[in-house]
């Protein structure tokens, strides 16, 4: 329960730096994501759990490439909003169908406690943690739909705190939306007044 609440903790702190645009969302991300690999593995949410391992190593990537984006864009300050490109969709749309069928025909022969959940959460989280990384907007559109869904699996298994956070990150999804759909208007706006 304590490593619960730690990574409830860090996972806030973690999502407050994900709606702000600020690079230490990628260390909180890292160790919150130690943290809920026991708490996982212990509710047999398995799928989840591995989920955890590919945001340990996609934090890695989303910090380099926050980074690596100021430096190639040296006119821009930051790495900037942008929409996902729509040959870009196709991809992520097969490697979510690929990733749920993959996750689902392993949970199915376990103890997994919700496999068809638990498989459609991580595919969607996959895709949508590397459409952070590459800051496209509509990475906050699909955690709408794993954060609630999340939700509900969570209060089923009586993981409240854990449940909390989802409801929480829910919320902060429309919000993380509606700020980074500002910052690219901005963006926008201010390159239509130089020209």
């Amino acid at each position: 329960m304590l490593i619960e609440i730690l990574g409830t903790l860090l996972s806030l702190a973690y999502l407050y730096c994900s709606v702000t645009q600020r690079s230490a969302l990628w260390l909180l991300g890292f160790v919150s994501s130690a943290l809920y690999i026991v708490v996982y593995f212990q509710s047999k949410f398995y799928a989840d759990m591995t989920l955890q391992v590919y945001y340990l190593v996609v934090s890695v990537y989303g910090w380099w490439h926050w980074k690596r984006g100021r430096q190639v864009r040296s006119t821009q300050a930051e790495l900037p909003v942008t929409r996902t490109p729509g040959r870009t969709w196709a991809g992520v749309a097969a490697v979510a169908v690929v990733l749920f069928a993959a996750y689902w025909s392993v949970l199915r022969r376990t103890d997994a406690a919700l496999p068809v959940g638990d498989s459609f959460t991580t595919a969607l989280s996959i895709v949508a943690t590397w459409m952070l990384a590459r800051k496209y907007i509509e990475y906050w559109l699909i955690f709408i739909v794993v954060d609630a869904v999340s939700a509900m699996q969570y209060i089923y298994k009586g993981l409240y705190p854990t449940a909390g956070l989802f409801i929480v990150y829910t919320v902060m999804a429309v919000v993380g939306y509606r700020q980074w759909r500002k910052t690219m208007e901005g963006v926008a706006g201010r390159r239509g007044t130089k020209s």
